[in-house]
């Protein structure tokens, strides 16, 4: 299957040299561009985008505001959004992910770590790169505001899950794959997957990138700041 792809930035140079990376891979496929945060919405909707390439920054309607609206929205619950920004440290980067964005990108970042992202969140999997973001992410959920954006109810929530689920989170929360976590725990991949989907069902997560910020906001990972 092709991934549909809808690019998102105030920036039109920008857009053209995504698209022509994006149009060069044979199973993907750019079917919009938006110039902010309100187009990209509509975009989403009539282009039945898989994957949006969202700029933070952008007038009107900013990506975050773009990302927590296509989010939020159940006719678009297929739709994962790669959050690009300029600065690699950037506190709009974590509420971004709480907004319900798959991860983030450097607009830095190599061609093939873009196209990977595309992929990545396609697939549903986690996007945690480059790979300082899991230490971006516990350090900015360090230093804010306790009361900013948190859910008191997902500690409450972590009591659903099981013994095994919550060692799969802690896990996943380090970054680590299914592969790699199934070697860890000495199960399979299957069975870790398996612990992974019921753990986003059981703390209303759309993908592991969520999983992430859960863990810690919920404190059954502690941020490490160094």
């Amino acid at each position: 299957m092709t991934i549909r792809v809808l690019l998102a930035d105030d920036q039109a140079l920008l857009r053209s040299a995504f698209r022509v990376l994006v149009d060069s891979e044979p199973d993907m496929e750019v079917v919009g561009e938006a110039s902010d945060g309100a187009e990209a919405v509509r975009l989403a909707k009539e282009e039945r985008a898989d994957v949006v390439l969202m700029d933070i920054r952008m007038p009107g309607t900013d990506g975050l505001a773009a990302t927590r609206m296509i989010s939020t929205d159940p006719t678009l619950a297929h739709v994962r959004i790669v959050i690009l920004t300029t600065f690699e440290v950037d506190d709009y980067v974590v509420q971004s992910l709480r907004a319900g964005a798959s991860g983030f990108l450097g607009k830095g970042s190599e061609p093939e770590e873009l196209l990977t992202a595309i992929r990545i969140a396609a697939g549903g999997e986690a996007l945690l790169s480059p790979a300082a973001t899991k230490g971006l992410i516990a350090r900015f959920l360090a230093q804010g505001d306790a009361d900013d954006g948190r859910d008191p109810a997902r500690t409450e929530r972590l009591a659903a899950l099981t013994v095994r689920e919550r060692e799969v989170l802690v896990q996943v929360a380090g970054g680590h794959s299914n592969d790699e976590i199934a070697e860890r725990l000495e199960v399979s991949p299957l069975t870790v997957k398996t612990h992974v989907n019921r753990a986003m069902a059981k703390l209303g997560a759309r993908d592991r990138a969520q999983l992430v910020v859960i863990a810690y906001e919920s404190g059954l990972v502690r941020p490490r700041v160094e």
